[in-house]
């Protein structure tokens, strides 16, 4: 681009060009996501869009269900699932008791459900962030409980999964640098599969880790959506903010309570969020049901599980160290 410019009678042009390594280092998503494949050709299928963080609330995707009619919520299901060891499960309710799971964050191994956190691999808040504001609440219920895709919900060490949180590659990666690979394998499947863009800090990230750790890396095909999914369709329009959750609690086994956060980004953007805690209300003889490793209130509350042991509603684990996030959840007393 040339641009003629006067200065004091004298005739200047200059010359403007594209600097050819900006070009080279953006991202030119195809225009159909590879379903499986060498992993840096699949990362090239996603959009790479600004995150739209306004909005979101846990209570927007109805988690913790039974969507398949066997009886157990996916919780349960994705503990059975990965524990190395045939689990004990309540057959009244499908409650898993005991098992054995190692963690593939950490490679810590754990025999009491309540220490493991069962993980979206892309968080809720930034599946919303990425597009899935524009879902129906049937499809944010399908993704939320999804187990027919194993990458999609993980049984992890609880206190690696707070510190985890919400944050994408670009922010966080697991402990163990053995599970590099699978875990940005695990990360692109479940963004490419439900149709979920990635900004450009986390697609710079990721394509900059295979390139440097993980050049090999294959993902393999990933089956269709769940029932009740739908197709997925890409976000045409700003998000809306929900209304506020209802915090009153009106079941006896598991009711909802809401609490709000708001933060101020580095930008200066003030972002607002609701989180649902899955509580349990107490009664005189105790708490009607316990949930192990799930969020409670009020702390100091306590129940008995399905297992006959004794679980208390608490911002501490065992030994005493405070869970990072600083909210209390079902643990062994």
């Amino acid at each position: 681009m040339n641009w003629r410019l006067a200065l004091n009678g004298a005739l200047v042009v200059v010359t403007l060009s594209a600097s050819n390594s900006v070009a080279a280092s953006s991202p030119t998503p195809s225009a159909k996501v590879r379903n499986g494949g060498p992993a840096m050709l699949v990362l090239q299928g996603i959009a790479v869009e600004r995150e739209r963080p306004i909005g979101y609330s846990r209570s927007s995707f109805e988690h913790w269900r039974d969507v398949d009619g066997d009886g157990c919520d996916s919780r349960d299901q994705v503990l059975k699932r990965d524990s190395v060891t045939l689990p004990q499960v309540d057959p009244i309710d499908c409650d898993v008791i005991a098992g054995d799971w190692i963690s593939p964050y950490d490679g810590a191994r754990w025999s009491d459900p309540s220490r493991i956190d069962i993980d979206h691999v892309v968080a809720l808040k930034e599946a919303w962030d990425s597009g899935a504001w524009a879902w129906t609440p049937a499809m944010r219920k399908a993704y939320a409980n999804d187990t027919s895709d194993s990458r999609t919900l993980l049984a992890v060490t609880d206190r690696v999964n707070q510190s985890k949180s919400d944050k994408d590659p670009s922010n966080w990666l697991p402990p163990s640098r053995s599970y590099l690979c699978t875990y940005l394998g695990n990360w692109i499947a479940v963004k490419a599969r439900w149709g979920l863009s990635m900004d450009q800090s986390e697609w710079g990230r990721v394509k900059n880790l295979l390139s440097s750790s993980c050049s090999t890396l294959t993902i393999a095909p990933w089956p269709g959506l769940p029932a009740g999914a739908g197709p997925v369709s890409s976000p045409s329009a700003s998000p809306t903010v929900p209304a506020p959750a209802n915090t009153a609690a009106t079941t006896t086994s598991a009711p909802q309570s809401a609490s709000s956060t708001t933060t101020t980004t580095g930008s200066g953007v003030v972002q607002s969020s609701t989180s649902t805690t899955t509580t349990t209300a107490a009664s005189s003889t105790g708490v009607s049901r316990v949930y192990p490793g799930a969020w409670c209130s009020p702390e100091g509350a306590v129940g008995t599980y399905t297992n006959g042991k004794t679980y208390v509603c608490s911002k501490t684990n065992q030994s005493g160290t405070p869970y990072s996030d600083g909210r209390a959840r079902w643990r062994q007393a």
